[in-house]
């Protein structure tokens, strides 16, 4: 016989609040402690506490499931923050149904949207990264609350984030310190703007430095553009730091330079941005920035929450980026 599943009774008793405490936690409310909210988000873990939807739906009329809309989830960025997304949305009571689009396609993004306006939800959640996605979504009516989650072109806004005014300074930082004066960047597909602020950013700090680029080569966030990039270079340029738009594009360069016999971090350092979980085990372990992608779906979530609930947002701190250093960076071979 299956165990009987906890209820909101049940979670009160083992974090010792009342029931009404757990049911404003569940609703997103902010006003709780944190030593409190942490005794019921253990309890909710612990007993794997599950909200019934269905009956809750009936109950109050209304639908307790959210669309997202996503895409390139091969990527660690995106699959992370709809990670967290889903996390933070079954926490406060609701259902993630998470769908992922072409954002290579104008027609498959446009028949996405038409199908996932049709289903009865309480928001929509639009996870973007490229100009084409954002486009779509700020031109498309939609019926429920929506929040899009969509990075800041820097270019056209002027403003800096969060990666430009700490991750990546820190990143060139680093390097600068240990002697490299000359850079070579293997970047992101230029439709992301992701990408497309690395590069600014990666260009602003060598400049504001006094430090040499010797180029950016196109890359598309995956290991194979990174080892291509570096493969198909007749010769390698006067630089002795490689930054890589993310860790997996890092991972194809180190390939290629090791089929080239250069020695890392010996002959030529190399860095990504990202720092997935498998960074700590290339060979050798990559110097990286962490992003924490999580916290940046749960906050995503908890917004757009706000919105169906006509609520406060549940407050939530999204770390800022931070250096990794590992064995992938040493100092430069001229220093």
């Amino acid at each position: 016989m299956p165990a009987k599943a906890a209820t909101i009774y049940d979670v009160a008793q083992a974090a010792g609040v009342s029931h009404q405490t757990v049911s404003r936690f569940l609703k997103g409310f902010a006003g709780i402690r944190p030593e409190t909210r942490e005794k019921v988000e253990r309890a909710l873990d612990e007993l794997d506490y599950r909200p019934n939807l269905t009956a809750r739906s009936l109950k109050s009329g209304r639908s307790h499931r959210i669309g997202a809309l996503t895409h390139e989830l091969s990527n660690v960025g995106p699959s992370r923050v709809a990670e967290g997304a889903s996390a933070a949305a079954r926490e406060c009571g609701y259902v993630l149904d998470l769908v992922s689009l072409d954002a290579r396609s104008a027609g498959e993004i446009e028949r996405s949207l038409d199908l996932i306006t049709q289903h009865e939800l309480a928001g929509v959640l639009a996870l973007s990264s490229t100009d084409e996605m954002t486009r779509a979504f700020e031109t498309t009516e939609f019926r429920v609350p929506v929040f899009i989650d969509a990075e800041s072109d820097d270019a056209v806004t002027g403003r800096r984030s969060g990666l430009a005014q700490v991750g990546i300074p820190a990143l060139i930082d680093h390097l600068a310190e240990l002697g490299h004066r000359s850079f070579l960047h293997i970047a992101g597909p230029p439709m992301w703007r992701a990408a497309r602020n690395r590069i600014l950013a990666y260009d602003r700090e060598l400049e504001a430095r006094g430090l040499h680029s010797a180029g950016v080569l196109p890359g598309d966030w995956s290991a194979r553009s990174g080892y291509e990039a570096i493969a198909a270079l007749p010769r390698l340029p006067e630089a002795t730091a490689i930054v890589a738009a993310n860790d997996q594009t890092a991972l194809g360069a180190m390939l290629a330079l090791k089929e080239r016999g250069v020695r890392i971090p010996e002959d030529i350092s190399v860095v990504g941005i990202d720092d997935i979980p498998e960074s700590p085990y290339f060979d050798p372990p990559l110097t990286t920035v962490h992003i924490d992608f999580e916290m940046q779906g749960r906050a995503s979530v908890y917004r757009l929450i706000a919105q169906i609930e006509h609520a406060e947002s549940r407050p939530v701190v999204v770390p800022p980026p931070r250096l990794v250093v590992r064995r992938s960076s040493g100092p430069a071979a001229h220093a």
